[in-house]
């Protein structure tokens, strides 16, 4: 069993900053990709960034500029640093761990149970 927790939501004023931690344990062989989603009330879980086991990173549009996704492989752990934060960036943030159980080849989808972020003055 894979166990991911998210950590670091909380309120900030529009053009604050907050960083998030997310941190997976359990049996696990190995990770491939990490990342964060977001999802607004009365909206769909949406991607804001991911990043690979090598560190490849990727960003959604309305986030690049503003978020840096990190990520320690030594302690399966993942960062976003989110700068210039605005009203529309309000949602529960989701981490995503895709990780390999050991002995089985499949790759899975573990997730957090999201941390809040509200933007406002």
């Amino acid at each position: 069993q894979v166990h991911v927790v998210e950590s670091g939501g909380g309120l900030v004023q529009p053009g604050g900053s907050l960083t998030l931690s997310c941190a997976a344990s359990g049996s696990i062989f190995r990770i491939n990709n990490m990342g964060w989603y977001r999802q607004a009330p009365g909206n769909q879980r949406v991607l804001v960034a991911t990043v690979s086991a090598g560190g490849t990173t990727n960003y959604a549009d309305s986030v690049k500029g503003r978020f840096t996704i990190s990520r320690d492989n030594a302690k399966n752990t993942v960062y976003l640093q989110m700068n210039s934060l605005n009203p529309e960036d309000t949602a529960v943030y989701y981490c995503n761990a895709m990780a390999q159980l050991p002995g089985i080849s499949r790759v899975q989808a573990y997730w957090g149970q999201g941390t809040q972020v509200t933007v406002s003055s």
